[in-house]
């Protein structure tokens, strides 16, 4: 699963890793969670653009929008039948920038966080969807990240993550044709053990990103 990430890189370094002419402007955040507003690109006609859009996504036929907190995450198994996504993976796609994403593992009788990022140092492009409900409040746009089996690295956090698309496939992706929806190679990420203090959402600083200290991770109100 994905549960928080973090983009912090500055607006114009995402513009030219995704071929942007503008983008809307956004603070770092380094714990992002889900029902947060979050940057996302996908096609405008033959262009990618950028937009904001609250992460957990609200299919077209929902009732309301209760259901989006469920809906953070698509399973690549299962996304292109499954009645919440199937609609959006054929006509809706998107991708999601992040420079790292958090994932917990169980130790000692607590979960304990940590941090996956590019080897590379540059940014992951997440497989996403995106939707548009009509309420009585007007359009609500959301989206979701499809997520895989962990490859080797991975799995000895967790046995999911996210679908991170390549820099080759990013056309193809949000021009609906098929492409692979499996885990990178091991060797496209570096995990690191992190503070407990990304467990609360409300922390959003750098210092998150940085190796825990000791063994008991840290903490912070």
């Amino acid at each position: 699963m994905c549960g928080r990430y973090a983009l912090h890189s500055n607006p114009d370094v995402v513009a030219l890793m995704f071929g942007l002419s503008e983008i809307p402007s956004y603070a770092p955040r380094y714990n992002i969670a889900p029902a947060s507003q979050v940057l996302i690109i996908r096609r405008n006609g033959a262009a990618a653009v950028a937009s904001h859009v609250r992460w957990g996504l609200v299919p077209r036929w929902a009732k309301d929008p209760s259901i989006g907190p469920k809906l953070n995450n698509a399973r690549a198994e299962t996304v292109a039948e499954k009645p919440s996504f199937r609609d959006a993976y054929r006509r809706r796609r998107c991708l999601v920038p992040a420079n790292g994403f958090f994932e917990w593992k169980a130790e000692g009788g607590r979960k304990q966080p940590y941090y996956i990022h590019p080897s590379s140092g540059t940014l992951f492009a997440f497989a996403g969807l995106w939707e548009a409900w009509e309420g009585p409040g007007g359009p609500l746009e959301t989206c979701a990240i499809i997520t895989t089996g962990a490859n080797e690295s991975m799995a000895a956090v967790h046995d999911r993550m996210p679908v991170i698309v390549s820099t080759a496939e990013h056309s193809a992706w949000l021009a609906g044709d098929e492409i692979p929806l499996h885990a990178c190679p091991d060797a496209a990420i570096a995990i690191r053990r992190v503070g407990r203090a990304v467990n609360n959402a409300r922390n959003d600083a750098p210092a998150l990103l940085e190796p825990a200290a000791d063994a008991s991770g840290g903490s912070w109100r």
